[in-house]
């Protein structure tokens, strides 16, 4: 795990959508964050840090 991945799951907790935007730029995935972050903290954070690990998983995926 590098410093930038942990930075990005912190993000996720403090702040959902600012860490969604560093990992996926502006895109549905940013919208969703959004939307689930006004509605609940909770809900924000939890699809940020599913959609970081999910999109780490690709990363990793495609490098092997």
């Amino acid at each position: 795990v590098n410093v930038m991945q942990l930075l990005r799951y912190l993000l996720a907790i403090v702040l959902p959508p600012v860490a969604i935007f560093f990992t996926y730029g502006f895109s549905f995935t940013l919208i969703v964050s959004i939307a689930l972050t006004l509605l609940g903290w909770v809900p924000g954070m939890i699809h940020a840090v599913w959609a970081i690990s999910k999109h780490q998983e690709k990363l990793n995926e495609s490098a092997t």
